[in-house]
């Protein structure tokens, strides 16, 4: 803490900046701006593996040890009101005893280093299913956030700024604002791709090639007919070209059935004659 001569704003109660922070919030809405501010419930900001290595990463950035846990305190109690993520760059408001604005740049990952990461990852999925539905198996994070090779940028690689009068590189302005990356990329792990503007459908599509193709058909009771498809369903399937149309059971036991051509007409002649020998 230090005095306001020296730049230093004087001490707001937490409460206060909570109030603050609503109040900014509720005037930028307003205004029709798109905030999206970090909200954390509980004292934990991250529980992912990869959210939690963002965080310990992050520590390598700190010049000054004590703005760390003043970093965290703020990120709890909702001070970051407004956190946006783009290529290269993410933007931020904190409330603290004003709105001050922080600015995070990430040098983009090398083209290299983004070719190597698709290489390792192309064996790392195991699950066609997991790999179909764009998901990231265990050992593809894990090799996303390695130190130094993954996409977790360096310290040379990162730059801070914050519009408050600390002269500490990262303010606890700023750890508040890398905390709560953390805490976004533990939801959608996919922005640390937005934050480097690289495609993760490459590294899926890589990944999948490393699947092996089963070079043996699956058993019979296993693969599921037309007619069993459209009962789960509720469809007709369309049939292939020339292919005839087979009538559903159910239509067929509510029509009719139609009488053979001349069998009505051999009975009437059988009775007519019958009566003529009566």
């Amino acid at each position: 803490m230090g005095y306001y001569g020296w730049g230093w704003r004087p001490y707001v109660p937490v409460a206060q900046r909570r109030a603050n922070a609503l109040r900014e919030l509720a005037k930028r809405r307003k205004k029709g701006e798109a905030v999206a501010p970090v909200v954390i419930e509980g004292r934990t900001i991250v529980k992912t593996f990869w959210g939690k290595a963002w965080c310990e990463n992050l520590e390598r950035y700190s010049d000054f040890a004590n703005r760390l846990p003043r970093g965290r305190t703020y990120v709890r109690n909702g001070s970051v009101i407004d956190l946006q993520i783009a290529p290269g760059k993410i933007q931020a408001l904190v409330s603290g005893s004003s709105i001050y604005e922080v600015e995070v740049k990430v040098t983009p990952v090398a083209k290299g280093r983004w070719h190597s990461i698709c290489a390792d990852c192309a064996g790392g999925i195991d699950s066609l299913v997991e790999l179909l539905q764009g998901k990231f198996s265990k050992g593809v994070m894990e090799r996303i956030c390695r130190q130094n090779a993954g996409l977790f940028p360096s310290p040379k690689e990162i730059a801070l700024s914050c519009s408050c009068p600390d002269w500490a590189s990262m303010c606890k302005h700023v750890a508040a604002v890398l905390y709560g990356i953390g805490a976004r990329f533990d939801e959608q792990p996919e922005l640390l791709f937005r934050l480097h503007n690289v495609d993760h459908a490459e590294l899926i599509s890589k990944a999948g090639a490393g699947l092996p193709l089963s070079k043996t058909a699956p058993a019979a009771g296993k693969i599921l007919k037309s007619d069993d498809l459209s009962a789960i369903f509720g469809v007709e399937l369309e049939q292939e070209a020339g292919a005839p149309k087979k009538a559903s059971t159910r239509a067929s036991a509510q029509r009719p059935k139609k009488k053979a051509a001349g069998k009505p007409v051999a009975k009437k002649a059988r009775s007519r004659t019958n009566h003529k020998l009566g």
